[in-house]
C-alpha cells in the first residue's frame, strides 16, 4: 500500500506549503512508523488543538494499516530538527 499517497491526501488541504512536507517510513515487521516532516507552523497545524487533527489523521491512517494486517505510527517533526540526533547531557568531572 502506498502509505505516503494516502498522508497526502490527507494533509495536503491542511497545511499552507505541501510541497515542502517530507515524509519518510520506517517499515518493521508488523509495525510502520510514518515520519511527517514539516516547518513549525505546518506542524502545528497537523497536530491541531489537543492534538485533534493527529488523532483524526491517526485514525484514519490506521484503518489502511488494517488491511495490510499493520499497526501504524504516525510522528510530526519540525523540519529542521530532522536528523539531528537528541542532544545528551555531558558532564564534566574534575
Amino acid at each position: 500500500m502506498d502509505y505516503k499517497t494516502i498522508i497526502h491526501s490527507f494533509i495536503d488541504t491542511i497545511v499552507t506549503k505541501p510541497e515542502e512536507v517530507e515524509i519518510d517510513i520506517k517499515e518493521e515487521e508488523r509495525d510502520i512508523t510514518i515520519f511527517i516532516y514539516a516547518d513549525n507552523e505546518n506542524v502545528s497545524r497537523l497536530i491541531g488543538k489537543h492534538g485533534v487533527i493527529a488523532n483524526a489523521l491517526r485514525e484514519a491512517i490506521n484503518i489502511a494499516g488494517k488491511e495490510d494486517n499493520k499497526f501504524i505510527h504516525l510522528h510530526f517533526e519540525d523540519k529542521a530538527k530532522k536528523g539531528l540526533a537528541p542532544e545528551t547531557p555531558t558532564t564534566e568531572t574534575k
